[in-house]
């Protein structure tokens, strides 16, 4: 499954196309989209536009994962972005590709284990569990990914039927609730 994540932004968006057999994840592409500085609203949100459909049709992701909205000090930046956002998500439906909003708390979960982690540790993770050689930089295009890999964590199982091996070639167990009642097999 190929997974499309963008972390909107009014002057850069971050992306990430991340790809999962199921227990690897393995990145395809990742970066930002950059708009014109100081160009009026409605011109970057038109190259914000332009630069997400050239993405999602090179890529050709089955789903995009987006950030839902979250609460900001100050209502001119929570528009401007909410403006980026309904843009990136406009762009996903134009293009036929389904969309999945995260709460940036259940990203961070996700990939950190902590929805209260900062950036630095959300860019380290999405390294780790990528297996780069570095840190995806800057922070927007670590962002996005950590929202793909939020979206691959939160598939159900029958979603991911195709790319898995066949029921009954493994020997399932019962999951544990927490690590404190984990008990491995013997």
């Amino acid at each position: 499954m190929r997974v499309l994540g963008i972390d909107p932004g009014s002057e850069r968006t971050g992306y990430g196309c991340v790809e999962s057999s199921g227990s690897r994840h393995r990145m395809i592409a990742s970066g930002v989209v950059r708009v014109t500085a100081g160009a009026p609203l409605a011109d970057r949100l038109l190259q914000i536009h332009q630069g997400l459909t050239a993405l999602l049709r090179e890529h050709q992701p089955a789903c995009v994962a987006i950030e839902s909205i979250f609460h900001a000090r100050h209502a001119r930046s929570a528009l401007v972005l909410g403006h980026a956002r309904g843009v990136a998500m406009l762009t996903a439906a134009e293009v036929g590709v389904p969309i999945h909003e995260y709460a940036p708390t259940a990203i961070k979960r996700a990939v950190v284990g902590f929805g209260r982690a900062d950036k630095a540790q959300v860019q380290h993770m999405v390294s780790l569990l990528l297996g780069l050689d570095a840190v995806p930089t800057p922070f927007d295009a670590s962002d996005a990914l950590a929202a793909a890999i939020c979206h691959l964590h939160a598939v159900p199982s029958t979603a991911m039927a195709a790319v898995l091996p066949p029921a009954g070639s493994q020997r399932r167990t019962r999951s544990a609730a927490s690590w404190r009642h984990f008990r491995p097999e013997r």
